[in-house]
């Protein structure tokens, strides 16, 4: 996997330059109305927390939750109430609603096609994105990956009133996984995606918020907040990320419950 890994991130750095174990930790008990169903990358998300026909009480908040596999929850001991979307969902006001569209595996061009149809209906008036590393390790450009996600916020900002939370890369360089690549070239590669990342936040003005996981994550990074298989966030690591996401939220107004 390492040397797979390796290679796709040399042919990503190439589209640069070519463009220019872990111990149990409690898992959250949501007082929000939620639906969390980890699938494998094959599978084609089907939202079912709240039907877009039900009439909504107004000032409620509903929460979605795009992403990848670290989104569904892989790593975590409970990857249904573990994962780092749950966590911020438990933090919610009670009443709230909470749908996880994440698909293991998916790219972001993926997403758009399959996840972001699914986010508009349930009508959300909140979502998170996360979506980059499966990119990256695919070889994906950073201008390709930026245009994707664009594609994503672009279609969340035109057809539903969501405040929009897209969090960026954090440093890769101590994860287990990327440890016989290049640490010049990852880093290279993670500030060009962050790059991109930020210029597809900056477009919508204060309707979309970048959740920063890249500053001060390099020390972060442990054998407790990698998860056993050496990519994926432990419970101690996604408590990490959903702090980010949650100080994000907290400061754009969204009241969510004390830590």
């Amino acid at each position: 996997m390492k040397a797979l890994v390796k290679m796709h991130l040399v042919m990503a750095a190439g589209a640069i330059v070519a463009c220019s174990g872990p111990s149990a930790v409690a898992t959250p008990s949501p007082s929000v109305s939620f639906t969390e169903s980890p699938r494998p990358p094959s599978a084609s998300p089907t939202p079912t927390a709240t039907s877009p026909s039900t009439a909504r009480p107004s000032g409620v908040i509903h929460y979605v939750a795009i992403g990848a596999s670290d989104t569904v929850g892989v790593g975590a001991l409970d990857p249904v109430r573990g994962s780092w979307p749950a966590r911020v969902a438990a933090r919610l006001p009670a009443g709230s609603t909470y749908t996880n569209l994440g698909v293991s595996g998916s790219l972001t061009a993926q997403a758009a096609t399959e996840q972001l149809p699914g986010a508009i209906g349930e009508r959300p008036t909140i979502v998170s994105i996360w979506l980059a590393v499966n990119d990256m390790n695919a070889g994906v450009s950073p201008e390709d990956h930026a245009g994707a996600l664009a594609r994503i916020v672009d279609g969340l900002a035109s057809s539903t009133d969501a405040r929009i939370f897209v969090g960026n890369v954090p440093d890769l360089r101590a994860v287990p996984v990327y440890a016989d690549t290049d640490p010049e070239l990852l880093a290279a590669l993670v500030n060009a995606y962050n790059d991109g990342i930020a210029r597809v936040a900056r477009g919508h003005g204060d309707r979309v918020v970048l959740v920063d996981l890249h500053t001060g994550s390099a020390e972060l990074m442990t054998d407790v907040t990698v998860a056993q298989d050496g990519f994926h966030p432990s419970d101690a690591g996604y408590i990490l990320i959903a702090d980010r996401f949650a100080a994000a939220m907290r400061v754009s107004g969204i009241p969510l419950q004390p830590d």
